[in-house]
């Protein structure tokens, strides 16, 4: 139905003039003393050639629209010159869509780049002020320890947002033990545990998932980073909710319901975020990302001064071992 409806648009002028005859043959058996035969003779006949030449018509256009739907590489060879002219619109507005892609992938590549080269010099001074820092075993040296390494996660965290499109994302999957994983990712925020007098609970899980530990290890880091962040006294606790699903649960200021599911969204710092002016919203979102690219799945459970949950599937089923 859809099609002869598209097909009478397609052809409306025709139908008009074809009602404009049948108008004329009728004014004129009213207007004029001719046999009823002499009329109805040529009327049909015409009308029979005009159906006939209609049912061809739509069969060649319902071969053109399906023949049009399921072209990929090159349109079809122009029946007349207004679809030639057509075709050479398309062709100039390809290539246009294509030097504006091409244009686009440049800058950001530069873009890429740039940001690469300015991550691994601003990591020099802060290497440098981290040694200097060592030798002093002062509560100072300690929280400027602690915000070094928050600033090494910002940088990260820019490296980590500008390859995510990228073409030459370097995901390594294979098998990987948990554990080895999660420890040093636990080991690197030590130094906040001790400064804001957090319990760890964490037992070694004892499974091994499909994925790429480096980029598996930016998710873990950033929720542990939140919950160290959002937890001012109580615990953190890293365990196997059940077999495949790792769960990082603390005890701190939670997250609102109307918030809750809105914190995968790019910017969206909520209630929270708000408070702590410091709060991007990129931190969760990014480990969105990552995680539906790995194959899992991330999601949280939270109240209000109780405390998060944020549960990972790693229970991968669709990705190839390298």
């Amino acid at each position: 139905m859809k099609l002869i409806l598209s097909y009478l648009k397609y052809r409306a002028k025709i139908m008009i003039t074809c009602l404009a005859v049948l108008v004329v043959f009728a004014t004129t058996d009213v207007l004029f003393d001719i046999p009823r035969i002499a009329i109805l003779y040529p009327l049909i006949l015409t009308l029979s050639i005009g159906l006939i030449v209609c049912i061809f018509d739509f069969i060649f256009f319902v071969k053109r629209h399906k023949l049009l739907t399921e072209i990929r590489d090159e349109l079809p060879a122009p029946k007349n010159l207004i679809e030639e002219d057509y075709q050479q619109i398309i062709r100039l507005m390809g290539e246009e869509a294509k030097n504006a892609e091409q244009n686009a992938s440049a800058k950001y590549t530069d873009m890429v780049e740039y940001y690469t080269v300015w991550a691994h010099q601003i990591k020099t001074p802060i290497a440098a002020m981290r040694l200097n820092l060592q030798s002093e075993d002062t509560e100072t040296a300690r929280k400027l320890m602690g915000d070094l390494g928050r600033i090494e996660a910002y940088v990260e965290m820019v490296l980590t947002f500008l390859r995510l499109d990228s073409d030459n994302t370097d995901y390594v999957i294979k098998e990987y033990d948990l554990d080895e994983i999660i420890r040093p990712a636990v080991r690197k925020f030590s130094r906040e545990f001790i400064l804001k007098k957090l319990k760890l609970e964490y037992e070694q899980v004892g499974f091994r998932t499909i994925t790429d530990s480096k980029w598996l290890s930016f998710i873990i880091e950033q929720v542990i980073s939140n919950a160290v962040k959002y937890t001012s006294e109580g615990s953190v606790r890293i365990y196997m909710n059940e077999p495949g699903i790792l769960c990082i649960e603390d005890t701190g200021i939670g997250i609102s319901a109307e918030d809750l599911p809105r914190i995968f969204e790019n910017g969206y710092t909520g209630f929270n975020g708000r408070e702590d002016k410091r709060a991007s919203g990129i931190g969760l979102y990014l480990c969105k990302r990552i995680s539906d690219n790995l194959g899992h799945k991330i999601y949280a459970e939270s109240k209000v001064g109780e405390g998060t949950r944020i549960f990972l599937d790693l229970r991968a089923k669709k990705l190839n071992v390298e």
